[in-house]
């Protein structure tokens, strides 16, 4: 009889333990973010043949993950978007700070600036 409850009571435990370091793991889990970028381009030509593709390459290679790349704009309230919208999901707010400063990013940047203004911004989203 003492050996089933030492065993039940080492389950019990066991299973405690368990709950408590997933616990802490999630509590331990940063927020997602999500990289918007409004861009007013004035050569669409050049920028989708010359830019895009860098930028692009730049921001998967950081580990963002594409959500809305400049697809139809409707304004809901308030004014009206840019022409062109981009949203970008990362693992962090960090990922995203360092996938925008990365030098592919930089140097793409450069070409992009030829033909259109950015104004680029991250949020922190909730965490899961």
């Amino acid at each position: 009889m003492k050996q089933y409850f030492g065993l039940g009571l080492a389950m019990l435990a066991g299973t405690v333990i368990g709950a408590a370091a997933v616990t802490g793991l999630h509590a331990q889990a940063k927020p997602p973010a999500y990289a918007v970028v409004e861009i007013d381009v004035s050569n669409q030509d050049a920028f989708l043949k010359e830019y895009a593709p860098v930028a692009g390459k730049a921001i998967t290679a950081g580990g963002g993950k594409y959500l809305a790349r400049g697809g139809k704009n409707v304004s809901i309230d308030g004014a009206p978007p840019t022409p062109r919208t981009v949203i970008i999901a990362f693992e962090s707010l960090e990922k995203a700070q360092a996938a925008f400063a990365s030098t592919d990013y930089r140097e793409g940047r450069k070409i992009g600036d030829k033909y259109a203004k950015f104004r680029i911004w991250a949020v922190e989203g909730i965490a899961k």
